[in-house]
């Protein structure tokens, strides 16, 4: 039996970063890229590495080339995380898993370190396809505390939630992170909602920059348990913010979304000014220049808002000259 899994890229439309300290945001899926797990049984159980674990190069430009756009670090260490994850919780739970054993492969077309929850996507694949093989059933908040708990729990990665939640439930989906409502449960209140096709949203990201999302979220981090009155004024508003974005969609208001998302970005750059590098800057700046909205689909290195269809070309074509490159969604429903 060959078991196939996939999962895909995460663009928040509004709320980030605000996830991780008990705020509210908005997700979704899209299905421009993917990374798919491939599991079947074997003799022994074994992780075959991909093109992004591979350690030989041309020479030190090419070395130096991988490590800017892919890191320091691949794919192995998710999948070995996702598999101890997986069997610990099971122990855990009491849930009795057969002897046989797997072979894993992985393979993703998900810009990197980008803000579009490159990893998590892979790790969600490896937990669609071990629950597959084995035959169980793990209910979708916990399965996504499981995605997160690999990363930051297994491998020190500082993250946030909304990721995972979104691949796991795979539509567009309200995510309130209310702090009795973790503190009882250990997840958040998830509500899909409908993100309408005739919303113009595009997602643009950058094709020579890759940025893990560890500094914001240990700046951030630090400032919120410090009690910084701006950061935790800021946590509140981008909440607000969902609420009101929320509501827009819900009454096809779509003309009300733009400063919303708008302020999303700008009062991240009041709070965490020193993590948002000139390039992402730009990216913001010639999509606003062009009539649209822009905020970060994550922590950095890709954007979204909605675009203007009469400047869209224009727009993608002043980017492409930037080594940025521009899509339109294919989201997931």
């Amino acid at each position: 039996m060959i078991i196939r899994e996939k999962a895909y890229p995460r663009a928040a439309l509004i709320g980030n970063p605000s996830d991780g300290y008990f705020g509210k945001t908005i997700a979704f899926v899209f299905r421009n890229y993917s990374a798919e797990v491939t599991l079947y049984e074997s003799p022994n159980l074994e992780i075959l590495p991909s093109v992004l674990d591979y350690n030989t190069y041309e020479n030190m430009a090419d070395l130096s080339a991988s490590i800017v756009k892919f890191g320091y670090y691949g794919g192995i260490r998710l999948l070995k995380a996702c598999v101890k994850t997986f069997h610990t919780y099971c122990q855990t739970a009491g849930i009795r898993l057969s002897d046989d054993n797997f072979t894993l492969r992985y393979q993703s077309d998900i810009p990197n370190r980008l803000g579009m929850a490159g990893s998590s996507a892979i790790i969600t694949a490896t937990m669609r396809a071990m629950i597959r093989f084995f035959g169980i059933e793990i209910p979708k908040p916990i399965l996504a505390n499981l995605v997160l708990s690999v990363e930051l729990d297994e491998l020190g990665i500082k993250a946030g939630l909304q990721d995972r939640v979104a691949q796991v439930y795979q539509t567009p989906i309200y995510m309130d992170f209310n702090k009795a409502h973790m503190e009882q449960y250990g997840y958040g209140i998830y509500e899909p909602i409908e993100i309408p096709d005739d919303v113009p949203l595009f997602i643009a990201y950058r094709t020579d920059l890759a940025e893990g999302s560890e500094i914001l979220h240990s700046r951030l981090a630090l400032d919120y348990e410090a009690g910084v009155p701006a950061v935790h004024a800021a946590i509140r508003e981008w909440a607000e913010l969902t609420d009101r974005v929320r509501d827009a969609l819900a009454t096809h208001r779509y003309d009300l979304l733009p400063p919303l998302i708008d302020r999303n970005f700008d009062l991240r750059c009041e709070v965490c000014g020193s993590s948002v590098s000139q390039k992402n800057r730009r990216m913001v700046q010639i999509a606003r220049s062009h009539g649209a909205s822009a905020k970060f689909t994550g922590s950095g290195g890709a954007i979204i808002g909605l675009y203007r269809e009469d400047t869209f070309d224009a727009m993608r074509e002043e980017m492409r000259g930037y080594s940025i490159e521009v899509i339109r969604p294919d989201i997931i429903r």
